[in-house]
Protein backbone atom coordinates (compact mmCIF):
# COMPACT_ATOMS: atom_id res chain seq x y z
CA UNK A 1 0.00 0.00 0.00
CA UNK A 2 2.77 2.41 0.87
CA UNK A 3 5.05 1.52 -2.03
CA UNK A 4 1.07 2.03 -4.23
CA UNK A 5 0.99 5.55 -2.68
CA UNK A 6 4.62 6.37 -3.49
CA UNK A 7 4.16 5.96 -6.84
CA UNK A 8 0.85 7.70 -7.14
CA UNK A 9 2.78 10.54 -5.45
CA UNK A 10 5.90 10.39 -7.75
CA UNK A 11 3.61 10.40 -10.85
CA UNK A 12 1.15 12.97 -9.82
CA UNK A 13 4.78 15.19 -9.28
CA UNK A 14 5.70 14.31 -12.35
CA UNK A 15 2.47 14.99 -14.35
CA UNK A 16 2.51 18.97 -12.22
CA UNK A 17 6.31 19.22 -13.53
CA UNK A 18 5.33 18.40 -17.00
CA UNK A 19 2.46 21.13 -16.78
CA UNK A 20 4.54 23.94 -15.27
CA UNK A 21 7.32 22.74 -17.70
CA UNK A 22 5.06 23.31 -20.67
CA UNK A 23 3.25 26.43 -19.61
CA UNK A 24 6.84 28.23 -18.68
CA UNK A 25 5.97 31.84 -19.92
CA UNK A 26 7.88 33.76 -22.59
CA UNK A 27 9.96 36.38 -22.28
CA UNK A 28 10.73 38.70 -25.54
CA UNK A 29 12.39 42.27 -26.35
CA UNK A 30 10.83 43.67 -29.47
CA UNK A 31 10.22 46.60 -31.77
CA UNK A 32 6.99 48.80 -31.70
CA UNK A 33 7.26 52.30 -33.46
CA UNK A 34 10.72 52.42 -33.31
CA UNK A 35 10.59 51.80 -29.47
CA UNK A 36 12.01 48.84 -27.19
CA UNK A 37 9.81 47.03 -25.31
CA UNK A 38 9.78 43.79 -23.25
CA UNK A 39 6.76 41.22 -22.91
CA UNK A 40 7.48 38.66 -19.98
CA UNK A 41 3.80 36.44 -19.91
CA UNK A 42 0.77 38.31 -20.73
CA UNK A 43 3.45 42.02 -19.41
CA UNK A 44 4.04 43.81 -21.92
CA UNK A 45 6.28 47.41 -21.20
CA UNK A 46 7.97 49.88 -23.17
CA UNK A 47 11.57 50.73 -22.43
CA UNK A 48 12.65 53.55 -24.16
CA UNK A 49 11.07 56.64 -25.84
CA UNK A 50 12.18 59.14 -29.02
CA UNK A 51 14.65 56.26 -30.10
CA UNK A 52 15.38 54.40 -33.47
CA UNK A 53 15.88 50.95 -31.65
CA UNK A 54 17.29 48.05 -33.82
CA UNK A 55 19.17 44.54 -32.94
CA UNK A 56 17.94 44.11 -29.58
CA UNK A 57 20.31 41.27 -27.97
CA UNK A 58 19.85 40.14 -24.09
CA UNK A 59 22.85 39.50 -21.88
CA UNK A 60 23.61 35.67 -21.62
CA UNK A 61 21.98 35.78 -17.83
CA UNK A 62 18.79 38.70 -19.32
CA UNK A 63 19.22 41.56 -17.20
CA UNK A 64 20.66 43.95 -19.83
CA UNK A 65 19.76 43.80 -23.65
CA UNK A 66 21.72 45.98 -25.80
CA UNK A 67 20.65 47.66 -28.51
CA UNK A 68 21.73 49.87 -31.57
CA UNK A 69 19.95 53.66 -31.11
CA UNK A 70 19.81 55.09 -34.98
CA UNK A 71 17.95 56.84 -37.43
CA UNK A 72 16.01 55.71 -40.62
CA UNK A 73 19.15 56.79 -42.79
CA UNK A 74 21.27 54.60 -40.90
CA UNK A 75 23.75 57.08 -40.29
CA UNK A 76 23.34 56.59 -36.73
CA UNK A 77 24.37 53.45 -35.04
CA UNK A 78 24.86 54.04 -31.11
CA UNK A 79 25.35 51.34 -28.38
CA UNK A 80 22.54 51.75 -25.52
CA UNK A 81 21.90 49.03 -22.81
CA UNK A 82 18.58 48.64 -20.48
CA UNK A 83 19.17 47.22 -17.47
CA UNK A 84 16.23 45.21 -16.34
CA UNK A 85 17.28 45.49 -13.00
CA UNK A 86 17.53 49.23 -12.23
CA UNK A 87 14.96 49.94 -15.38
CA UNK A 88 17.04 52.61 -17.08
CA UNK A 89 18.81 52.85 -20.28
CA UNK A 90 22.08 53.79 -20.49
CA UNK A 91 25.55 54.24 -22.48
CA UNK A 92 28.46 51.46 -21.99
CA UNK A 93 30.81 54.36 -22.58
CA UNK A 94 30.45 58.37 -24.04
CA UNK A 95 29.52 57.35 -27.66
CA UNK A 96 30.10 53.73 -29.23
CA UNK A 97 29.20 53.91 -32.83
CA UNK A 98 29.17 49.85 -33.99
CA UNK A 99 26.54 47.80 -35.71
CA UNK A 100 28.53 44.55 -35.18
CA UNK A 101 28.22 43.16 -30.84
CA UNK A 102 27.80 40.42 -29.12
CA UNK A 103 27.54 39.56 -25.66
CA UNK A 104 29.63 36.72 -23.88
CA UNK A 105 28.03 33.38 -23.72
CA UNK A 106 29.37 33.32 -20.18
CA UNK A 107 29.14 36.89 -18.66
CA UNK A 108 27.43 40.06 -18.90
CA UNK A 109 30.49 41.45 -21.08
CA UNK A 110 30.00 42.64 -25.23
CA UNK A 111 32.05 43.21 -27.87
CA UNK A 112 31.94 45.54 -30.60
CA UNK A 113 33.59 46.07 -33.95
CA UNK A 114 34.16 49.94 -34.16
CA UNK A 115 35.76 50.90 -37.55
CA UNK A 116 37.65 47.29 -37.64
CA UNK A 117 38.81 47.40 -33.92
CA UNK A 118 37.70 45.08 -31.62
CA UNK A 119 36.72 46.24 -28.32
CA UNK A 120 35.35 44.68 -24.83
CA UNK A 121 33.38 46.50 -22.43
CA UNK A 122 34.57 46.27 -18.78
CA UNK A 123 32.78 46.23 -15.69
CA UNK A 124 31.77 49.06 -13.20
CA UNK A 125 29.36 48.36 -10.00
CA UNK A 126 27.99 45.25 -11.55
CA UNK A 127 27.15 46.46 -14.95
CA UNK A 128 29.25 46.74 -18.30
CA UNK A 129 30.41 50.25 -18.46
CA UNK A 130 33.65 51.44 -20.12
CA UNK A 131 35.98 49.32 -22.75
CA UNK A 132 39.45 47.87 -23.20
CA UNK A 133 41.04 47.64 -27.14
CA UNK A 134 41.06 44.01 -28.25
CA UNK A 135 42.17 43.79 -31.71
CA UNK A 136 42.92 45.81 -34.94
CA UNK A 137 42.28 45.06 -38.73
CA UNK A 138 39.08 43.16 -37.81
CA UNK A 139 36.36 42.49 -40.65
CA UNK A 140 34.43 40.36 -38.44
CA UNK A 141 34.56 37.88 -35.03
CA UNK A 142 32.89 35.71 -32.71
CA UNK A 143 32.93 34.87 -28.58
CA UNK A 144 34.58 31.05 -28.98
CA UNK A 145 32.09 28.78 -26.49
CA UNK A 146 34.80 29.18 -23.44
CA UNK A 147 34.14 33.29 -23.62
CA UNK A 148 37.87 33.64 -23.02
CA UNK A 149 38.55 33.94 -26.72
CA UNK A 150 37.90 35.26 -30.43
CA UNK A 151 37.84 33.77 -33.88
CA UNK A 152 38.74 37.03 -36.08
CA UNK A 153 38.21 37.72 -39.38
CA UNK A 154 40.24 39.92 -41.15
CA UNK A 155 39.53 40.52 -45.51
CA UNK A 156 41.72 39.65 -47.52
CA UNK A 157 44.43 41.99 -49.11
CA UNK A 158 43.67 43.15 -52.72
CA UNK A 159 47.69 42.44 -54.75
CA UNK A 160 48.74 43.36 -58.10
CA UNK A 161 48.11 40.00 -58.30
CA UNK A 162 44.46 39.93 -56.99
CA UNK A 163 42.94 39.36 -54.04
CA UNK A 164 45.15 37.51 -51.23
CA UNK A 165 43.95 34.85 -48.65
CA UNK A 166 41.79 35.38 -46.03
CA UNK A 167 43.54 35.23 -42.72
CA UNK A 168 41.71 33.77 -39.92
CA UNK A 169 43.20 34.89 -35.86
CA UNK A 170 42.59 32.94 -32.28
CA UNK A 171 42.38 36.13 -29.76
CA UNK A 172 42.10 35.81 -26.49
CA UNK A 173 40.09 38.64 -24.85
CA UNK A 174 42.71 40.02 -22.91
CA UNK A 175 45.14 40.73 -26.52
CA UNK A 176 45.11 44.06 -25.76
CA UNK A 177 46.63 45.13 -29.39
CA UNK A 178 49.44 42.65 -28.30
CA UNK A 179 50.86 41.22 -31.83
CA UNK A 180 52.04 38.12 -29.54
CA UNK A 181 48.74 37.04 -28.50
CA UNK A 182 47.07 37.24 -32.02
CA UNK A 183 47.26 33.51 -32.98
CA UNK A 184 46.82 32.13 -36.54
CA UNK A 185 43.98 30.06 -36.99
CA UNK A 186 43.37 29.42 -40.66
CA UNK A 187 44.14 30.95 -44.17
CA UNK A 188 41.74 30.02 -46.74
CA UNK A 189 42.75 29.85 -49.59
CA UNK A 190 40.54 31.91 -52.37
CA UNK A 191 41.83 30.95 -55.25
CA UNK A 192 40.90 27.75 -56.07
CA UNK A 193 38.35 27.27 -58.70
CA UNK A 194 34.13 27.84 -58.29
CA UNK A 195 35.44 29.85 -55.42
CA UNK A 196 35.99 33.45 -54.32
CA UNK A 197 35.86 35.24 -51.20
CA UNK A 198 37.47 38.23 -49.82
CA UNK A 199 35.97 38.32 -46.31
CA UNK A 200 34.73 35.62 -43.41
CA UNK A 201 31.21 36.77 -41.87
CA UNK A 202 28.58 34.94 -39.62
CA UNK A 203 30.42 32.72 -37.25
CA UNK A 204 28.06 30.40 -35.41
CA UNK A 205 29.13 27.31 -33.10
CA UNK A 206 27.45 23.74 -33.45
CA UNK A 207 25.79 22.54 -30.62
CA UNK A 208 29.30 20.81 -29.03
CA UNK A 209 31.67 23.64 -30.05
CA UNK A 210 33.58 21.80 -32.39
CA UNK A 211 32.84 23.09 -35.57
CA UNK A 212 31.91 26.72 -36.96
CA UNK A 213 30.04 27.86 -40.00
CA UNK A 214 30.55 31.09 -41.39
CA UNK A 215 30.06 32.67 -45.02
CA UNK A 216 32.64 33.43 -47.19
CA UNK A 217 32.04 36.52 -48.77
CA UNK A 218 32.99 38.02 -52.22
CA UNK A 219 32.79 42.14 -53.35
CA UNK A 220 29.82 43.55 -52.29
CA UNK A 221 27.81 43.19 -55.84
CA UNK A 222 28.66 39.26 -55.81
CA UNK A 223 27.40 38.99 -52.49
CA UNK A 224 24.22 39.66 -52.90
CA UNK A 225 24.04 36.42 -55.26
CA UNK A 226 25.79 33.98 -54.01
CA UNK A 227 28.57 33.48 -51.23
CA UNK A 228 29.77 30.63 -50.27
CA UNK A 229 29.19 28.14 -46.67
CA UNK A 230 32.21 26.78 -44.81
CA UNK A 231 32.97 25.10 -41.74
CA UNK A 232 36.21 25.11 -39.92
CA UNK A 233 36.84 22.69 -36.92
CA UNK A 234 37.09 24.02 -33.38
CA UNK A 235 41.25 23.26 -33.58
CA UNK A 236 41.46 25.56 -37.14
CA UNK A 237 43.08 22.02 -38.93
CA UNK A 238 39.32 20.59 -40.89
CA UNK A 239 38.08 23.20 -43.29
CA UNK A 240 35.32 22.81 -45.79
CA UNK A 241 33.03 24.44 -48.35
CA UNK A 242 29.48 23.21 -47.79
CA UNK A 243 27.39 24.77 -50.68
CA UNK A 244 26.19 28.60 -52.21
CA UNK A 245 23.77 30.57 -50.49
CA UNK A 246 22.75 34.10 -50.05
CA UNK A 247 23.80 35.85 -46.68
CA UNK A 248 20.96 35.53 -44.27
CA UNK A 249 22.75 34.82 -41.36
CA UNK A 250 18.92 33.21 -40.20
CA UNK A 251 19.28 30.78 -43.25
CA UNK A 252 21.79 28.70 -41.30
CA UNK A 253 20.95 26.63 -38.39
CA UNK A 254 23.14 24.00 -36.22
CA UNK A 255 21.11 20.98 -35.05
CA UNK A 256 20.06 21.42 -31.16
CA UNK A 257 22.02 18.05 -30.31
CA UNK A 258 23.91 16.54 -33.83
CA UNK A 259 26.40 17.86 -36.23
CA UNK A 260 24.24 18.41 -39.12
CA UNK A 261 23.48 22.29 -40.70
CA UNK A 262 20.86 23.26 -42.56
CA UNK A 263 21.03 25.71 -44.65
CA UNK A 264 18.69 27.27 -47.22
CA UNK A 265 21.02 26.63 -50.70
CA UNK A 266 20.31 28.26 -54.27
CA UNK A 267 22.29 30.90 -56.15
CA UNK A 268 20.18 34.02 -57.16
CA UNK A 269 19.23 37.35 -55.42
CA UNK A 270 15.66 37.03 -55.84
CA UNK A 271 13.33 34.54 -54.19
CA UNK A 272 11.24 33.46 -56.83
CA UNK A 273 13.00 29.67 -57.35
CA UNK A 274 16.32 27.99 -56.19
CA UNK A 275 16.37 28.55 -52.56
CA UNK A 276 16.60 24.93 -51.20
CA UNK A 277 16.13 23.79 -47.20
CA UNK A 278 19.51 21.22 -47.66
CA UNK A 279 20.92 19.17 -44.58
CA UNK A 280 24.77 18.86 -44.42
CA UNK A 281 26.21 15.94 -42.11
CA UNK A 282 29.01 17.70 -40.48
CA UNK A 283 32.05 16.01 -41.06
CA UNK A 284 31.24 14.70 -44.18
CA UNK A 285 29.92 17.75 -45.75
CA UNK A 286 29.42 15.59 -49.16
CA UNK A 287 26.30 13.34 -47.64
CA UNK A 288 23.85 16.62 -48.11
CA UNK A 289 19.93 15.83 -49.04
CA UNK A 290 17.27 18.88 -50.02
CA UNK A 291 14.37 18.66 -48.69
CA UNK A 292 11.91 21.67 -50.89
CA UNK A 293 9.94 19.68 -53.21
CA UNK A 294 9.76 20.75 -57.04
CA UNK A 295 7.61 24.03 -57.61
CA UNK A 296 8.62 25.98 -54.20
CA UNK A 297 11.00 27.61 -52.62
CA UNK A 298 11.62 27.86 -48.97
CA UNK A 299 12.80 31.54 -47.11
CA UNK A 300 13.55 30.59 -43.37
CA UNK A 301 13.98 27.73 -41.32
CA UNK A 302 14.32 26.58 -37.68
CA UNK A 303 15.00 23.38 -36.03
CA UNK A 304 11.97 22.05 -34.02
CA UNK A 305 13.67 19.33 -32.39
CA UNK A 306 16.59 16.75 -33.79
CA UNK A 307 14.47 15.52 -36.47
CA UNK A 308 11.99 18.20 -37.25
CA UNK A 309 12.52 21.18 -39.40
CA UNK A 310 10.22 24.38 -39.65
CA UNK A 311 10.49 26.02 -43.05
CA UNK A 312 8.96 29.41 -44.10
CA UNK A 313 7.66 27.91 -47.63
CA UNK A 314 6.08 29.35 -50.71
CA UNK A 315 5.32 28.33 -53.88
CA UNK A 316 7.97 29.45 -56.87
CA UNK A 317 7.03 32.52 -59.31
CA UNK A 318 9.43 31.43 -61.92
CA UNK A 319 7.46 33.21 -65.04
CA UNK A 320 8.58 36.93 -63.08
CA UNK A 321 11.73 38.65 -64.54
CA UNK A 322 11.03 41.92 -64.61
CA UNK A 323 9.33 45.18 -62.93
CA UNK A 324 8.42 45.30 -58.71
CA UNK A 325 9.64 42.15 -57.07
CA UNK A 326 6.75 39.62 -55.72
CA UNK A 327 6.09 38.74 -52.84
CA UNK A 328 6.41 35.24 -51.85
CA UNK A 329 3.38 34.33 -49.62
CA UNK A 330 5.39 31.64 -47.16
CA UNK A 331 3.64 29.22 -44.58
CA UNK A 332 5.01 27.13 -42.24
CA UNK A 333 6.12 23.70 -43.06
CA UNK A 334 7.45 21.16 -40.90
CA UNK A 335 9.40 18.33 -42.29
CA UNK A 336 11.24 15.55 -40.93
CA UNK A 337 14.19 14.62 -41.74
CA UNK A 338 14.37 10.81 -40.69
CA UNK A 339 10.67 9.95 -42.76
CA UNK A 340 11.23 12.83 -45.22
CA UNK A 341 7.34 13.32 -43.98
CA UNK A 342 6.18 17.20 -45.00
CA UNK A 343 3.16 18.94 -43.96
CA UNK A 344 1.79 22.42 -43.60
CA UNK A 345 1.65 23.73 -39.75
CA UNK A 346 0.22 27.14 -40.34
CA UNK A 347 -2.60 28.86 -41.75
CA UNK A 348 -1.94 32.44 -43.12
CA UNK A 349 -5.20 34.08 -45.07
CA UNK A 350 -4.90 36.02 -48.20
CA UNK A 351 -2.72 38.73 -48.30
CA UNK A 352 -0.72 37.14 -44.81
CA UNK A 353 2.98 35.82 -44.83
CA UNK A 354 4.52 33.64 -42.03
CA UNK A 355 8.13 33.85 -41.53
CA UNK A 356 11.02 33.95 -38.72
CA UNK A 357 9.17 30.07 -36.92
CA UNK A 358 11.48 30.50 -34.08
CA UNK A 359 11.81 27.48 -31.18
CA UNK A 360 11.23 28.58 -27.36
CA UNK A 361 11.53 24.99 -25.67
CA UNK A 362 8.37 23.16 -26.55
CA UNK A 363 6.79 26.52 -27.81
CA UNK A 364 6.62 27.53 -31.79
CA UNK A 365 6.39 31.07 -32.48
CA UNK A 366 6.56 32.89 -35.95
CA UNK A 367 5.89 36.61 -37.30
CA UNK A 368 2.97 37.40 -39.63
CA UNK A 369 2.92 40.00 -41.67
CA UNK A 370 -0.04 41.57 -43.99
CA UNK A 371 0.75 43.37 -46.92
CA UNK A 372 -1.94 46.04 -45.52
CA UNK A 373 0.36 47.24 -42.49
CA UNK A 374 3.13 48.16 -42.08
CA UNK A 375 3.26 45.79 -38.92
CA UNK A 376 2.90 42.43 -37.91
CA UNK A 377 1.91 40.05 -35.02
CA UNK A 378 3.54 37.42 -33.18
CA UNK A 379 1.90 34.05 -33.11
CA UNK A 380 2.81 30.87 -30.62
CA UNK A 381 1.33 27.88 -30.34
CA UNK A 382 2.66 24.80 -28.10
CA UNK A 383 4.09 21.99 -29.74
CA UNK A 384 3.28 21.62 -33.26
CA UNK A 385 -0.39 20.11 -32.95
CA UNK A 386 -1.77 22.86 -30.27
CA UNK A 387 -3.99 25.56 -31.35
CA UNK A 388 -1.94 28.74 -32.84
CA UNK A 389 -2.87 32.54 -31.12
CA UNK A 390 -1.68 35.69 -31.03
CA UNK A 391 0.90 36.55 -28.46
CA UNK A 392 2.00 39.77 -29.41
CA UNK A 393 0.13 42.37 -32.15
CA UNK A 394 1.59 45.16 -34.04
CA UNK A 395 5.74 44.72 -33.48
CA UNK A 396 7.67 46.03 -36.46
CA UNK A 397 9.75 42.39 -36.50
CA UNK A 398 9.91 39.31 -35.13
CA UNK A 399 11.10 39.46 -31.43
CA UNK A 400 13.98 38.07 -29.82
CA UNK A 401 13.44 35.21 -27.19
CA UNK A 402 15.18 34.71 -23.93
CA UNK A 403 15.50 31.67 -22.15
CA UNK A 404 17.74 30.18 -18.97
CA UNK A 405 18.95 29.00 -21.96
CA UNK A 406 20.16 32.01 -23.67
CA UNK A 407 19.22 34.16 -26.76
CA UNK A 408 16.92 32.87 -29.02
Amino acid sequence: MVLRVLLLLILISFHLSTIVSASTPLKAAFIRDNQLWIKDGDTERQRTKDKYVSSPKWSYDGRFIAYIDGDEQGEKTDLFIYDTKKRENYQPYVRVETTNFKWSPIKNQIAYNSEGILNVTKMENGRPHGFKNVSLGVSDFAWFPNGREFIVSSQASLRPTGWGPIPLYRVPVDANLSEEKMKPFYTIQTKNQGFFAISAENFKWSYDGKWVSFLATPTASWANDSNTLSVLSSEGKDFQEIGKMLWYQDWIKWAPSANKLAYISGDGRFFVENKNTTIADIPTSKQQKEYTPKGYVDLDLEWFSPEQIIVARAKENKQWNEGPVPTMFTALYVINVKTEEQKQISLPKKNELDRDPQVVDSKLTWFRENLNSTKGDVWVKEGLTDREQIWIQDVDSAPIFYTNKGKH
